[in-house]
């Protein structure tokens, strides 16, 4: 199988009431920005929440680590990317967060996320074909022979 780049980058302006009482973003909303690029990511090859529920299957993350470079604060501009490392029997994706205008990085981390069918509450140990045809298709119209 051809090896899939997948990946996606978001600019985001942190908000106030992220911010604890020194004006730092709290740690747990780091997970937020991770999402919503992981989110952007996913709908490039038109697999968001909803076209995974329909395919049967939910995809809980099962693991996650973020390592905190430099704090952020509230009302600052990063850039967050989101890249698929794995996919062939669990999504892996990895994030940096950057800061928007010196691009020094502020952050990285992962999360993992497994399929699990709807109608079973089963995990599956291979990713299912609704995931992989659609990172096949991607794979194939993003390639320069195509």
């Amino acid at each position: 199988m051809t090896k899939v780049v997948l990946e996606a980058e978001v600019t985001l302006v942190t908000a106030f009431q992220d911010a604890d009482p020194m004006g730092v973003i709290y740690h747990g909303n780091y997970f937020r920005f991770f999402e919503e690029a992981r989110r952007v990511m996913m709908e490039k090859i038109d697999y968001g929440y909803v076209a995974m529920m329909d395919s049967g299957y939910m995809w809980p993350i099962i693991d996650t680590a973020v390592r905190y470079v430099k704090p952020i604060r509230f009302n600052h501009t990063i850039r967050v990317t989101a890249k698929l490392s794995e996919y062939e029997n669990r999504l892996r994706t990895d994030y940096v967060i950057y800061d928007a205008q010196s691009g020094a990085r502020l952050t990285k981390g992962h999360t993992t996320q497994v399929a699990v069918s709807i109608e079973s509450e089963e995990m599956c140990f291979v990713s299912p074909r609704a995931l992989t045809d659609r990172l096949e298709a991607y794979c194939h119209a993003a390639s320069p022979n195509h």
